[in-house]
């Protein structure tokens, strides 16, 4: 094989660490955003944020200068030291505003009772607990100590509701459990259906029940006799359950040989039944959702602004920047790359904000309509149009509409949710799939009960109305609202 040398050009996309992280910091939401930097924050002690009304004048112009360091090596110094938060927090005077504070603090000290001194509002004194929520074992174990039983039948009731399951059902066939004891114990399934009638005189009513039909008659067998639709609604949830889910509502009458007001009465009062009932003392875990952008409607124009409150305010740290200026040696240089970390970093959070802004603000330009008339006035959107208005690439823009919050008079949205595909109409035009849902709803809101609308009605209506839709996809939408079938939404 011959070799020889061969001189050939390309090109190559090299992202560099700050590109990088550029683009890392903005596909992250503003709570992940802030885990992030306070990692950051540890690691690099050239950064810190600024706390408070806490910074007076001048802080923004520290940094880039004092330090030796050429500026074109980072960020301007205005955008150096800190995020632009800080520079409208300026003309606040926090010097001025922390005097009064301390002023105003010291005079509740002065005037303070003694802390041994009670008061009416002792309980506003003190300071504020979380509150814990009680699992329904612990509620219903409190029960349990209230009740004058043997010590055996009280260990029978612990075992049955250590076996409940979160909505207060018990699947467990009671001499499985029996079994599951140790032979010494001798327990037999007699007692512990013994136990199972205390745990069901216990609240929440409907507690230990095996299966809902169960759940639902011991909730209607602790109503007064007198009722209305109290004997005819424990019959059809004993055995007729199915029927009615199926709202075949003729073979239930001849079945419970009633007329339409009692099955009505009767349909009401197990419509009113709880068929979870320890779903009220499950654990929830609460996701909290910070908005990047607000929407204000301002002398007839919407107007897009940035949440100050979600924006982390940075800075370049004056006692590690004050030496690095004063050493400027080899031993300096883990400080030197730490500084210049820090000014990306500064620089590209102000960035992810900027980029946010002006997406948002191309989005509400398009979307005027939705703020003024809702779902139904929504317009087809892709990530191509904003993208070139805005003059980014498409995969930028997703980042961006990703995991990030609009909050609007009408509520707080992603802003992927103003994004769509669209449907023809016979005009020529499009129609967004969000309008359409809107249409959807508001039709089947408005329909006679007794004559629900078929997804075949619907779309017949839409067709009126200009709009061009399969029933199959007015079947996909009215499924994605969570609306169901036409059968299922008849009634008396």
């Amino acid at each position: 094989m011959k070799h020889s040398l061969q001189l050939r050009l390309s090109q190559q996309l090299t992202l560099t660490p700050q590109l990088q992280q550029s683009i890392r910091l903005l596909q992250l939401s503003t709570l992940e955003l802030n885990q992030e930097l306070e990692t950051m924050l540890q690691d690099n002690p050239l950064l810190e944020r600024i706390e408070g009304s806490e910074g007076a004048e001048g802080e923004a112009d520290y940094g880039a200068d004092e330090t030796g360091t050429d500026a074109s090596s980072g960020p301007t110094s205005d955008s150096t030291a800190e995020t632009p938060t800080e520079t409208r927090n300026e003309s606040n005077e926090p010097g001025d505003a922390g005097e009064s504070t301390l002023d105003i603090q010291d005079s509740m000290w002065d005037d303070a009772p003694s802390a041994y001194a009670h008061s009416d509002d002792e309980e506003q004194d003190g300071p504020q607990m979380a509150a814990c929520s009680e699992t329904l074992r612990e509620h219903l174990l409190w029960q349990l100590n209230l009740l004058n039983i043997y010590d055996r039948d009280k260990s029978m009731v612990m075992l049955l509701i250590d076996a409940l399951d979160d909505d207060g059902y018990l699947h467990q066939d009671l001499a499985e459990l029996a079994a599951l004891l140790p032979p010494e114990l001798e327990v037999d399934p007699v007692e512990l259906d013994t136990a199972l009638k205390h745990v069901r005189n216990m609240d929440p009513v409907g507690v230990g029940a095996r299966s809902l039909s169960e759940c639902l008659v011991l909730q209607l067998e602790s109503l007064p006799e007198e009722t209305p639709g109290r004997a005819h609604a424990i019959e059809i949830a004993r055995n007729h359950l199915a029927v009615m889910a199926a709202r075949d509502f003729t073979n239930l009458k001849r079945l419970l040989r009633c007329n339409d007001a009692q099955l009505r009465e009767a349909q009401t009062l197990i419509v009113s039944l709880n068929p979870r009932p320890g779903a009220e003392y499950a654990s929830t875990d609460t996701r909290y959702i910070v908005h990047d952008v607000e929407v204000r409607k301002v002398k007839g124009q919407w107007t897009v602004r940035l949440n100050t409150d979600a924006m982390p305010r940075l800075r370049i740290n004056r006692v590690y920047a004050d030496i690095l200026r004063r050493n400027r040696n080899a031993s300096s240089k883990e400080l030197s790359t730490q500084l210049q970390e820090a000014r990306w970093l500064i620089k590209n959070v102000q960035q992810r904000f900027d980029t946010i802004l002006r997406v948002s603000q191309a989005i509400v330009e398009r979307q005027r309509h939705f703020f003024d008339h809702g779902d139904v006035a929504m317009r087809p959107l892709v990530l191509r149009e904003i993208a070139e208005e805005v003059g980014l690439h498409e995969s930028t823009v997703s980042r961006v509409t990703t995991q990030k919050y609009m909050f609007t008079p009408r509520g707080i949205y992603e802003l992927k949710y103003f994004f769509g595909s669209h449907v023809a109409t016979d005009t020529g035009g499009a129609c967004s799939a969000t309008a359409i849902r809107a249409l959807i709803k508001q039709l089947i809101a408005a329909e006679d009960t007794k004559r629900p609308l078929s997804d075949s009605h619907i779309a017949e209506v839409l067709s009126q109305q200009g709009i061009i839709v399969a029933r199959r996809t007015i079947a996909k939408y009215r499924e994605a609202l969570q609306i169901p079938p036409v059968n299922l939404r008849k009634s008396l």
